[in-house]
């Protein structure tokens, strides 16, 4: 379950977030209880599935979540105990090291994974922890209000970032009916300006600028990359507003993602404007550190060149987290530049005043940073990265005792649906055609994006028994890799029935034959 993609995750939040939060604030009782209440659900219902660590090895998200949170707080708390200086550098590390897992294990072995959903902000916000301990501002970590703090449902997956420090006092504090009311008026106006940007704005900009502009050369880059910017924006600004909404709600102050960032005047403004949570993050604890240390060491004759190489250090990290693609780096690398070439303009300009003196020129500098920064995000995209898209890509991406999902994308035939014929112990029980919209498959550019399957299994499955469950793409004999043996027990003997541990090659199954009209299950 995605946080905040469709209607079904706003409806379980307002049953079981929202309408609770109103009643007991209100009356002057809505406090940390009811958060941690509502954190312990919705992780259930976003992290229950199974995750495919190997190809043989299922097992569930929530699991993994926990044993991360686990691993993090002993982390924190030997370093809390000990905080010494020599054993800072190696905590940090193995801080890092799940998040670093998460990213590189599947480009060094593509079979295997392992990580959740928003890691990589939880990550930021356990080496939060690690920093403010070896700042002395952090002096105790309670296990209850540290895995609130990393895992708080409303910003869980995109942020915004919080800071521990920050955090734990809502966390402790009790609101009045007074301070309720007023959060609730915040959280009212967060929330439809999370639905304009993100299901209206944001919505009628991919489908009507940024999906034709992308199959464009020319002039329509030029227009992608307008549209892209914008269409980013909205849907990223929606996605925080939600976030600081619901958290208000719950009595956490979230703090704000952005503000007005289009309207900077310069570089250096934007980014106390753009994702201000992350951006302010990556400021104070990479770049005024490596100041600090430069400075302690005497690293550089000018103040100048160490304020430019941090902002490289800095701009480079923040590129390689997004991805190890060369265009990420570019990013970062880009607008470090950009900061460094400001800051040289703006000490050379104090006796010139070019580019000042009147609103005239003020709107002549938003305009010029504005399209620095949308060249910038053209970087980001990939869209000018050439990219070899492969013949074919088939894979069974979940395979549970309810059901079985995935892709089939063709790249003779990009924009057409593939029909799937699902056998089960080599009988086909139905014929599904592969053409559910999947928003990552048209990142990919797999055509138009309609190429995810979605098959339910019959009831039958649950009896205890092992049972081969094999899609094979109609017209051939090639069956779609990914697990194919399951083993679920009856209803009554099962409280939550998964998969079994599944097998890549399963036994020689009778060969596809079209299935009866009146069988298939299509969804």
């Amino acid at each position: 379950m995605t946080p905040y993609a469709d209607f079904t995750y706003f409806g379980l939040l307002l049953l079981y977030a929202a309408i609770p939060a109103i009643l007991l604030g209100y009356c002057g009782l809505a406090n940390r209880q009811l958060a941690l209440a509502v954190t312990l659900l919705f992780l259930w219902l976003q992290y229950k599935d199974y995750l495919s660590v190997r190809p043989t090895v299922p097992v569930r998200e929530i699991w993994i979540v926990c044993g991360y949170a686990a691993y993090q707080w002993a982390l924190a708390a030997l370093f809390l105990r000990f905080r010494a200086k020599p054993i800072f550098v190696p905590v940090l590390i193995l801080a890092i090291l799940p998040l670093a897992v998460a990213k590189y294990l599947p480009d060094i072995s593509p079979a295997s994974k392992l990580g959740f959903a928003g890691i990589s902000y939880v990550s930021f916000r356990a080496l939060d922890v690690i920093f403010s301990i070896r700042d002395k501002v952090v002096t105790a970590i309670p296990p209850v209000t540290y895995f609130a703090f990393l895992f708080f449902v409303p910003a869980v997956s995109s942020g915004p970032i919080d800071r521990f420090r920050r955090f734990s006092q809502d966390w402790i504090r009790r609101r009045s009916r007074v301070e309720f009311l007023n959060d609730l008026d915040i959280a009212i106006q967060r929330l439809f300006r999370g639905f304009l940007y993100k299901f209206i704005i944001a919505v009628q900009i991919n489908s009507h600028w940024v999906i034709p502009a992308k199959a464009g050369t020319g002039l329509h880059v030029i227009s992608y990359m307008y549209a892209y910017t914008f269409y980013l924006f909205f849907d990223f600004a929606g996605y925080s507003a939600f976030a600081i909404a619901f958290s208000y709600l719950l009595g956490v102050r979230t703090p704000e993602n952005f503000n007005l960032p289009f309207l900077a005047p310069n570089i250096k403004d934007f980014w106390n404007r753009w994702h201000i949570s992350l951006s302010f993050w990556f400021r104070d604890h990479i770049y005024m550190r490596f100041l600090l240390a430069s400075a302690k060491g005497k690293w550089f004759k000018s103040k100048h060149t160490a304020s430019y190489v941090g902002l490289f250090l800095t701009f480079g990290i923040m590129g390689i987290w997004h991805g190890i693609e060369w265009y990420y780096l570019l990013y970062g690398v880009y607008h470090a530049a950009l900061l460094s070439g400001y800051d040289w303009f703006a000490r050379w300009n104090k006796t010139r005043n070019w580019l000042s003196g009147g609103p005239g020129w003020h709107v002549v500098n938003i305009l010029l940073t504005f399209h620095a920064i949308a060249f910038g995000l053209l970087l980001f995209s990939g869209h000018l990265a050439p990219r070899e898209l492969p013949e074919r890509d088939e894979v069974v991406e979940k395979l549970t005792c309810v059901e079985i999902t995935g892709y089939v994308w063709d790249r003779k035939k990009p924009n057409d649906p593939v029909l799937v014929d699902i056998s089960m112990d080599g009988q086909i029980i139905g014929r599904v055609s592969a053409g559910d919209m999947r928003q990552d498959l048209l990142e990919k550019e797999y055509g138009n994006g309609r190429h995810g399957f979605h098959f339910k299994l019959p009831t039958s499955v649950q009896d205890g028994r092992e049972h081969w469950v094999v899609p094979v793409i109609v017209g051939t004999a090639r069956e779609i890799p990914g697990p194919f043996a399951i083993t679920c027990l009856p209803k009554k003997a099962a409280a939550n029935p998964g998969p079994a541990t599944p097998s890549a090659a399963p036994p020689a199954p009778a060969p596809p034959v079209p299935a009866p009209p009146a069988t298939p299950v299509v969804r």
